[in-house]
């Protein structure tokens, strides 16, 4: 299904491919929406796709990363292709992005960074559970600095 939405929203799209490109990239939308610039930690980036008109994103990786977020204790699973329509400090109908909470993987379906504190960043789930942490748990290790 995720493939069939690239499909669809890659007709006037910024497209990038190459790894490094494509971290530079996805860090560069991260920071234009506003949302943390370690948000999407991927390694081995094939495609970077934005579409403006629709605020269609997609990413690419060569295989699934499961990465721990050392801030929070959280363990996070990117798929091999991570979609989302995004717009200012918000990725909505996110897919391919799982989180560790006790024993079970559950989906993130929606991640924001409310305009009144944005110091906190709330993910959400198709259920409508949510979760708040601070933002500064997902910022790149050399920004924190």
């Amino acid at each position: 299904m995720t493939s069939q939405l690239v499909a669809n929203h890659r007709e006037g799209a910024e497209i990038y491919h190459g790894d490094s490109l494509c971290k530079q990239k996805s860090i560069e939308l991260l920071k234009e929406i506003r949302l943390p610039n370690g948000l999407l930690p991927l390694d081995d980036i094939v495609e970077v796709g934005y579409n403006r008109t629709t605020g269609f994103v997609w990413v690419k990786q060569k295989n699934r990363k499961e990465h721990k977020f050392r801030a929070i204790g959280r363990n996070v699973s990117y798929d091999t292709e991570v979609t989302a329509f995004v717009e200012d400090r918000k990725m909505r109908r996110l897919t391919g992005v799982k989180s560790k909470e006790f024993l079970i993987w559950v989906t993130i379906s929606d991640i924001y960074v409310d305009s009144g504190d944005t110091g906190k960043i709330t993910f959400g789930n198709p259920t409508g559970i949510s979760r708040t942490f601070p933002v500064s748990a997902f910022e790149l290790e050399e920004e924190k600095k």
